[in-house]
């Protein structure tokens, strides 16, 4: 009797076996070829799911992106330890090592990432702009087409908060400090001599032409421990990295001429401009209320040369300027004019180079070197001054992480200053000093989130001539309260060698540094073409030097026991939304300061401060007339002075100054314009102070000049032609 397995045939017998065969593979192939299941949730640091972030295992294409709930779920055929990769925009991206067999129902934290474009920054203190600026307040297209600036940096800078419009003077005062409390530098080196010559009452102007520069940093205190030697303000102003194209750029104006070219090649580029002023024809055409002798000329030139290498640019910055004054100035204490004759010559040279090496290392090195000439007659005195100065630094910067950034370096200064004083008869008197100042800073900036960030820094640097060594620590915070507006605040101890006019007679005193302590608060909102700043702070002056004489000599009585106090508010709105091509800024500032220093009996606030200021700005574009059309108004309270014929210090005040200044640019092509502007165009007599005669007359009264503008109003005119491939560019931007 056969089985049941006996009854079956061939064809069964090879069916079982394929099924058989089937089972072992596929038991086989789950073996080999497992997948895993990943599944877990992404979440921000305060737990909230995020939607959308990419997930996925490196190397391979295997991942998801997270749902709404923030939860995600995939399959990898990978095993063992693997890294997990997790990302989405605004936050740091995830790694994670992971065992793919046991990766289930995980939570991922992602950080916000510190460097996104809507992180704090610090503000306090600082105003930028350029392209590499995260927010723009003062862009240098805005230093030249600004009504009344005549394209003087300076004069554009006068319309921000916490600036002072001294219009016989011309300089940049600073929250209650004096001009030469702020330093300029010219990427990042500094500049010793950043003005032009001037004579008493008749205002300067800043050496430099806004078109060379990209970008401009201005701050009003607690800046960081990289500047040195500056007590209110620092001014940084930055060349161009990269000109766009070959071109030719030609100036005819009422005051003078002026011709700039540049040259673009395959790694390096130059840019030169010159330019003569000379008077005579605009003064014979407007009446002046100075009495010339010759009319003010100037020639002055400056040029940029870059290279690029592979892994830095080099950068050769050189200017040069030449000018002559000769005029006879009234005063109150002679009865004829005194003649003064001025001849200034002015030299800079500063090579910069920016780069990295290593794994992430970032150097600056730069060199300047400047050297002033004056040559002045007065009347039958003969002053022949020499100054040669020059700055040695060198920077490091490295990102520790992407939350920790490390910078440190060092600088040197360099100053020899010698002065040559004959009054009519032999001998003459030198006075000279030389000054070095070595000094080191390190500084790191921590974010902690993207809504919180801060900077610690410290600079410490030896003087030789004064003999002493300084600390001063720099501390700054940034907090973001909401997308568009963040609070920062910023404490720093400050330095500087007290100016020449006393630091010639260091040979028969000993001085010491000045200083100052700033205390900031600020406020900024930033939203696409709105900008609102408003700063609170409070500068603590010490060590500032008094001497016991009518006037400064080297006889004088100097010490270092000065003392003085700034606080105030100051207030920015800058607004291109509000009306199609229309643009518009609004600075306040209010002040209260008061010093006791120089020659001062008590304490009072000094001569160059009004309490109170205020400039509006509009810029118009007018398509149909193809012109932009600008309106300046500033506008500030009076000034204090001293009456003698009183018997309280600093008792009496100007009236309150303003001035309406209008520019029109008409192009006439796209690459040809005719420019027009006048300043004070009401004509408003203003009035910056008095002059009192040192002793009073038979009836026991001082006697007393007005210190008013060399006219009512400036008028110029001017052509400007651009020669280039492209068709569009102008002149527009150097207006």
């Amino acid at each position: 009797m056969k089985t049941k397995f006996q009854k079956l045939n061939k064809n069964e017998l090879l069916s079982k076996n394929q099924s058989l065969f089937t089972i072992a593979f596929l038991l086989i192939s789950s073996i080999l070829f497992a997948q895993n299941t990943l599944s877990g949730k992404v979440v921000d640091a305060k737990g909230k799911p995020i939607t959308g972030a990419n997930i996925y295992i490196d190397g391979t294409y295997d991942g998801a992106t997270s749902a709404e709930n923030g939860e995600f779920s995939f399959t990898t055929e990978t095993k063992g330890n693997q890294i997990l990769i997790v990302s989405f925009l605004i936050y740091e991206t995830s790694t994670t090592s992971i065992d793919v067999a046991n990766y289930k129902n995980q939570t991922i934290k992602l950080k916000e990432n510190v460097n996104s474009l809507d992180a704090v920054i610090i503000t306090a203190g600082t105003m930028e702009s350029g392209d590499k600026a995260r927010v723009s307040v003062l862009k240098p297209l805005d230093i030249v087409t600004t009504a009344g600036s005549a394209g003087n940096i300076i004069a554009a800078l006068q319309t921000l908060p916490g600036t002072q419009s001294v219009g016989e003077d011309g300089r940049l005062f600073v929250r209650g400090g004096e001009a030469s409390e702020t330093q300029t530098f010219v990427d990042g080196v500094r500049v010793s001599q950043p003005y032009g010559a001037s004579v008493q009452n008749l205002p300067t102007r800043g050496r430099f032409s806004p078109f060379l520069f990209s970008g401009i940093a201005f701050s009003t205190g607690g800046y960081s421990a990289e500047y040195g030697e500056a007590l209110s303000s620092v001014l940084l102003l930055n060349t161009q990295d990269e000109p766009d194209q070959n071109k030719t750029d030609i100036a005819m104006m009422t005051v003078g001429l002026g011709v700039g070219n540049t040259q673009k090649w395959k790694k390096s580029s130059l840019s030169v401009n010159v330019n003569y002023i000379n008077l005579a024809p605009y003064q014979a055409a407007v009446k002046q209320d100075v009495d010339w002798n010759r009319p003010y000329q100037s020639l002055s030139g400056e040029s940029v040369y870059r290279y690029h290498f592979k892994n830095g640019i080099f950068k050769l910055y050189t200017a040069f300027d030449t000018s002559k004054i000769d005029l006879n100035q009234k005063n109150i204490n002679f009865e004829n004019p005194i003649r003064v004759n001025l001849v200034n010559n002015n030299f800079y040279l500063n090579t910069v180079y920016n780069g990295t090496f290593g794994s992430n290392w970032q150097i600056t090195s730069g060199l300047s070197y400047g050297y002033s000439n004056n040559k002045k007659d007065i009347d039958l005195a003969h002053i022949n001054d020499d100054e040669n100065a020059a700055h040695l630094k060198l920077k490091l910067r490295k990102s520790l992480s992407n939350r920790v950034k490390l910078s440190f370096g060092a600088d040197y200064f360099i100053t020899k200053y010698s002065e040559d004083f004959q009054d009519n008869l032999p001998p003459t008197i030198t006075n000279e000093y030389d000054s070095n100042i070595a000094a080191i800073y390190a500084e790191t900036e921590v974010s902690f989130s993207s809504k919180l960030a801060a900077k610690v820094g410290l600079r410490a640097s030896n003087n030789s001539l004064l003999d002493e060594t300084a600390l001063a620590p720099r501390i700054s915070l940034g907090y973001k309260v909401a997308k568009n507006s963040q609070f920062s605040l910023a404490y720093g101890d400050f330095t500087q060698t007290p100016v020449v006019d006393y630091i010639k007679y260091s040979k028969y005193h000993q001085f010491e540094s000045e200083k100052a302590a700033h205390y900031i608060l600020n406020f900024q909102y930033n939203k696409t073409g709105r900008t609102f700043r408003a700063e609170a702070y409070y500068k603590d002056y010490s060590n500032l030097v008094k001497y016991d004489t009518q006037t400064i000599q080297y006889n004088s009585v100097f010490s270092n026991d000065g003392t003085g106090y700034a606080k105030g508010l100051d207030i920015f709105w800058r607004d291109s939304k509000l009306y199609k091509n229309l643009e518009y800024w609004i600075s306040y500032s209010y002040i209260d300061t008061k010093r006791d220093y120089k020659n001062f009996p008590t304490s009072a606030t000094p001569d160059f401060v009004a309490d109170q200021t205020l400039s509006v700005v509009t810029k118009y574009f007018v398509t149909d007339w193809k012109s932009q059309i600008s309106l300046t108004n500033s506008f500030s309270t009076g000034r204090p002075y001293n009456n003698p014929n009183e018997t309280k210090f600093m008792n009496g005040k100007t009236k309150s100054y303003n001035s309406l200044s209008l520019s029109w640019a008409y192009l006439l092509t796209t690459q040809k314009i005719l420019y027009f502007s006048v300043s004070n165009v009401l004509g408003t007599q203003n009035v910056f102070g008095y002059d009192y005669a040192k002793n009073p007359d038979a009836t026991g009264t001082y006697n007393r000049q007005a210190i008013t503008p060399t006219a009512d109003r400036f008028f110029f005119i001017g052509f400007f032609w651009t020669i280039s491939q492209n068709k569009n560019e102008n002149q527009l931007k150097n207006l």
